[in-house]
């Protein structure tokens, strides 16, 4: 099983929208919920040329990349949104022997302390934004964190809650829970929606297939 992280795991996009808001005010730059929500999911450096653009402000991506993970580290750092029923559905996950793997278009640097908050053993593979060279919706993220587990992307079932994140799953061959946030999520094929991971065991995960 592979797990999306923010939005998914933790409810971090209130942080990132309030870190860019930050950001357009530091640079004289304006900024919209609309513009925020439109990078749910996005790989984090196409977000940062997208901001730069948008946003008005003469700041290189990479150097706007940073500045938000600054931002959002330090709130996380102060409090871990879980999302509803994800760590109890992880430790059901993990009591009865179903490999995990995260995969995320976060910086290992953003997604450390989130790992830390969890026992050791939660995940046995982590793909973060930062280890491929094509992000979501690309599909390399989640052919990437097939191959790790050891299994073919057709035998996956992906976590997400971003369109951007479910048509990387779904490119890579995934079977995907979908479980909408912040923003709708498109029907389509290898779709299966839920208004909530609260309440879900992994015995319920074996009808979703």
């Amino acid at each position: 099983m592979l797990w999306d992280m923010d939005g998914t795991l933790v409810d971090t996009e209130p942080y990132w929208i309030s870190t860019e808001y930050e950001l357009a005010a530091k640079y004289g730059g304006t900024w919209s919920d609309e513009h925020a929500l439109s990078l749910v999911g996005n790989d984090l450096i196409e977000s940062g040329r997208y901001i730069r653009e948008h946003m008005g402000i003469d700041v290189e991506p990479s150097q706007i990349v940073e500045e938000l993970l600054d931002g959002v580290v330090a709130a996380v750092e102060q409090q871990v949104p879980w999302c509803p029923g994800a760590v109890e559905l992880l430790a059901d996950l993990r009591a009865e022997g179903v490999p995990c793997g995260l995969v995320t278009m976060s910086y290992r640097r953003f997604v450390a302390p989130i790992l830390a908050a969890l026992p050791p053993d939660t995940f046995d593979v982590v793909v973060t934004g930062d280890t491929v060279s094509r992000g979501k919706p690309h599909p390399e993220p989640y052919l990437k964190g097939a191959a790790l587990l050891g299994v073919e992307p057709g035998e996956v079932l992906a976590v997400e809650d971003s369109n951007t994140g479910v048509r990387s799953a779904v490119a890579a061959g995934c079977t995907v829970l979908v479980v909408p946030n912040h923003v709708p999520v498109l029907e389509g094929e290898r779709r299966i929606f839920r208004n909530s991971l609260a309440g879900m065991r992994a015995e319920d995960l074996r009808h979703l297939r």
